[in-house]
Formats: structure tokens, C-alpha cells, sequence
């Protein structure tokens, strides 16, 4: 916990120079800020037990080897940490920030399970990846020889990325299309750049760049170009959306100013971080500054806007959920650190409605757990005659997302999807039925993490390098 809240410190210090002590200069902070990162990163790596079964490793959805890079990292190798670490993972500086380290790698350390404190895996992750760029280790991409096959992938997050990457270091032609400005997906646009500066994925984004990875931004499959043509274009497509449609809320009031979905919200924000001209954002539609604000939600989203919330300096700041704080499906980290900001949390708490336009307040049921469902958790039922108003000027509607109809937006009606509206996909291939045509990350999966987005863009990636090879032995023989 020590060395989370010497990172907390570092971001703040940084983002607000103010908070900074007047004698203390920028060199000389980075200094003394390295100097700690590297002790505490030695440290934390040498608490490892080296346990015969590295529960760590077998819960990253990338199996790094964990165990591995941190004895090099306790024995000062930190090159060779780097490269063990980058082995299995395409951006380890990006999941050291922001991986739920607490539900998957340092949840299951062994030290964590016996009582003695996990050791901090996502910091030394991040530090040493950190590092490796500071000093020259992160190797650009040189394939060794060109190959005439071309990949057209569709979506510019992780998942696509990560199979960008693979397939333009066997020396694939790769062109990405995605219709935001910039690359990155939510990495860019979704999380806060206090969680993960825009920096270090830009970065990563230079690199896929020069490596000659081919961008096409601001282009909108569908409309300024049809998926038939991109298939047309290459040898394979891979379908690395994510899922972007916000799952709306229907109760009265709903569509009254002041009510807004927390990709916008969040998207806002971004912008302005990046120094984007952002009118919603100006105009106060989209800046909580001053405001009561309430966040609806439970989960990582919702988080990232009650936390967003409190540094454009809202007046406060609420979180309503459902159901109660052992079954919120946010990091329990992520909600530790809220409180800790200021942030207030009304467990068993649901919206039914919204009162005035603009916004003045939220209608809210009081709620409690009643029988489990099919999946084992307890279904909230309303408390009748519980129901009170919660006074909100700013109401970010944080319920999750869902995959876009892609089949009639892109009209091909024969790309398969499961009820839900996800792509289906052989869930190793990662091959749908269209012959040539891949889908991988949230819009296979759902919403879900930025690891297993990577973790399913590199396996595409294979398997349609193990195609292309498949086809070369056919055209020989």
C-alpha cells in the first residue's frame, strides 16, 4: 500500500506543480523519484517466494512470466526483466498502470493468500518497462524481410494493436482503420490520463507508426468505407472494434440536460487533455467543475468517472450502485481510491427517475439483496416507500457497453453474431465464418479488459500468420 500511495503522490505532484515544494526542481524530483522507484522496485521483486506454483502467472491472461522478471529485477538485470516481461505482452507499461493487479496477478500471490501483503507486480512492471524506453532498451520494429501479404485490421484499441504489432514484425503489411482521430481506442479516449498518461500510449503509437504499420483515422467502416472493399484490399481482416454502444437507462427524465453517458464524459475530458478544442466541455456539459455530481454505476467506467469528477473540482461527488460494496464488479483498489479522494458511496441504491431539466436530482429506490441468480448473485429488490431524491447537477450514466449491430451497419448480414451481439468466433482461431475474416477483444468477448483484448490480439495474430504459412506449403506443393 506504501508504494501505491508514493505513486499517487508522484501523479499528483506532477499534474498539479503548485502542490510541489518551491526548492524541489523538476530534475531534481525525477531524481530522487527514480532513485525510490528503483529501491522500492527492488524491494517489492525480491519479496517474491519463487513458489513451485505460480499462481500469479497462471491468473495474468497473458501468463507472463512473473516469477522470472522479478528475480532479475531483485538482482539488478533490469534489461533482462524487460525482455522477459515484453516476451509475452505487447504494452507491459500500459497493463502495469491500469491491469486490476488486486483481482488477477496480486491477488493470487501466494505471499498476498498467506497474510504478509502482495507484492506490488503492476509497479516493478511498471517501472522497469519505464525504464526500458528511458534507456534506449525497446527495439523498434525491423522485420527482417518484407512479406507481400496485407492484413486490414478494424479498430485502433488494444486488441488491434497487439495484432498489429505481431503481424508487422513478421513483416505483414498492416493497415489499421479506426474512426477517432487517433489511435489508442479507450486507451486514448476512455480511461483518464491519471491512470494512464497519454504519453506513454502515444508512444507506443509512434512506434506501431514507424514501423510501418499504416493508419487510416477518422475513417468510418460503413461509411467512408465499406467492409466489402477492406476485405477486397487484403488477404485477412481482423475485427477489433471493442464495444462502444453505452447501455442506456430507461426511467423518466432520462433525456434531460445534464444527464450524460460516461463515454462522453470521459471522452471530454481526454480531449482536453490532449489540448483538443472541446465546445461540451466549455459550455459546462461535459465539465464537472462546481457540480453535484452523481455517477451511476459499479463498475471500472464508473470509477474512472467519479475519480475524473473530482479533479475538474466538482462541489461532490456520489456513486450509486445497486447492490452492495462486496458485490461491485469494479476494483476494490479503484474504490479505495476514491474514498480516499472524497468520493461518497451509496451502496443499495438504484435510480428510478430524474427530476427537473436541466438536471436537478436524481430519483433514487432504496434497494436490498434479495435470492441469488443464475449466475449466484443476490438480485436487488426495491424497498418500497424507501425512495428519496439525491440532488445532482451532473448525472454520468456509467452502466456499461455493448457491441454495436456491425452486421447492418456494414452491411454483411452474413458476419455472425451471438445474442448478446457479439461477433462469433472460434475462441482460439479467433476465425469467424467469413472465410479470411478474424474478430478479436471486446467484440468478441464483451467488455472486459485492456489484458485480455491483448491476450486475443496476439492469438489472432498466430493464427493468421499459421494461415499465411498454410497457404504458401498449399501453393508449393
Amino acid at each position: 500500500m506504501a508504494h501505491d500511495k508514493m505513486l499517487r503522490f508522484v501523479d499528483v505532484s506532477r499534474d498539479m506543480p503548485e502542490k510541489r515544494p518551491p526548492d524541489l526542481r523538476r530534475a531534481d524530483f525525477g531524481e530522487i523519484y527514480g532513485e525510490y522507484a528503483r529501491q522500492k522496485a527492488t524491494e517489492q521483486a525480491g519479496r517474491c517466494s519463487q513458489c513451485g506454483v505460480p499462481y500469479c502467472q497462471s491468473h495474468c491472461p497473458l501468463h507472463n512470466n512473473i516469477p522470472d522478471w522479478l528475480m532479475l529485477t531483485a538482482e539488478g538485470r533490469l534489461r533482462e526483466a524487460y525482455e522477459v516481461s515484453q516476451a509475452t505482452n505487447t504494452f507491459p507499461e500500459i497493463c502495469g498502470r491500469i491491469c486490476p493487479q488486486d483481482r488477477l496477478c496480486e491477488g493470487n500471490c501466494v505471499i498476498e493468500q498467506s497474510g504478509h501483503g502482495t507484492v506490488t507486480i503492476g509497479a516493478v512492471e511498471k517501472y522497469i518497462t519505464d525504464t526500458a524506453w528511458e534507456e534506449g532498451w525497446v527495439q523498434p520494429i525491423r522485420p527482417e524481410a518484407e512479406r507481400s501479404e496485407s492484413v486490414g485490421i478494424i479498430g485502433a484499441g488494444p486488441g488491434g494493436l497487439a495484432a498489429a504489432d505481431m503481424l508487422r514484425r513478421q513483416g505483414v503489411q498492416v493497415t489499421v482503420y479506426d474512426r477517432h482521430d487517433r489511435a489508442g481506442g479507450l486507451m486514448t479516449y476512455g480511461i483518464p490520463g491519471f491512470k494512464l498518461e497519454k504519453d506513454v500510449v502515444m508512444k507506443r503509437m509512434e512506434q506501431l507508426s514507424d514501423g510501418g504499420v499504416t493508419f487510416r483515422l477518422g475513417c468510418n467502416v460503413g461509411t467512408d468505407i465499406s467492409f466489402a472493399e477492406i476485405r477486397a484490399a487484403h488477404d485477412a481482416v481482423l475485427i477489433a472494434t471493442g464495444v462502444y454502444k453505452s447501455r442506456e437507462l430507461e426511467a423518466p427524465g432520462v433525456g434531460a440536460a445534464g444527464v450524460v453517458r460516461a463515454i462522453d464524459y470521459l471522452t471530454a475530458s481526454n480531449r482536453k487533455g490532449f489540448g483538443d478544442v472541446v465546445p461540451e466541455f466549455e459550455s459546462g456539459e461535459l465539465n464537472a467543475a462546481g457540480k453535484r455530481v452523481v455517477v451511476i454505476g459499479g463498475g471500472d467506467t464508473a470509477m474512472d468517472c467519479v475519480r475524473t469528477a473530482v479533479r475538474q473540482g466538482a462541489r461532490s461527488v456520489k456513486c450509486l450502485y445497486r447492490r452492495d460494496r462486496a458485490n461491485m464488479p469494479g476494483s476494490q483498489r479503484e474504490v479505495e481510491n476514491a474514498e480516499e479522494e472524497g468520493v461518497e458511496f451509496v451502496w443499495l441504491s438504484a435510480p428510478k427517475g430524474f427530476a427537473g431539466d436541466p438536471v436537478e436530482g436524481v430519483m433514487v429506490s432504496r434497494m436490498r439483496l434479495g435470492e441469488p441468480d443464475a449466475s449466484g448473485r443476490q438480485m436487488p429488490e426495491i424497498i418500497e416507500g424507501a425512495d428519496y431524491v439525491e440532488g445532482a447537477d451532473l448525472v454520468i450514466k456509467a452502466l456499461g457497453f455493448e457491441p454495436e449491430p456491425l452486421p447492418s451497419l456494414w452491411n454483411v448480414p452474413e458476419l455472425e453474431v451471438t445474442r448478446w451481439g457479439t461477433i462469433k468466433a472460434d475462441f482460439r482461431t479467433h476465425a469467424t465464418a467469413m472465410p479470411g475474416v478474424y474478430a478479436a477483444g471486446d467484440i468478441v468477448r464483451g467488455a472486459s479488459l485492456v489484458v485480455w483484448a491483448i491476450r486475443d490480439g496476439r492469438e489472432a495474430a498466430a493464427a493468421i500468420l499459421a494461415q499465411f504459412a498454410s497457404r504458401a506449403r498449399v501453393a508449393a506443393e
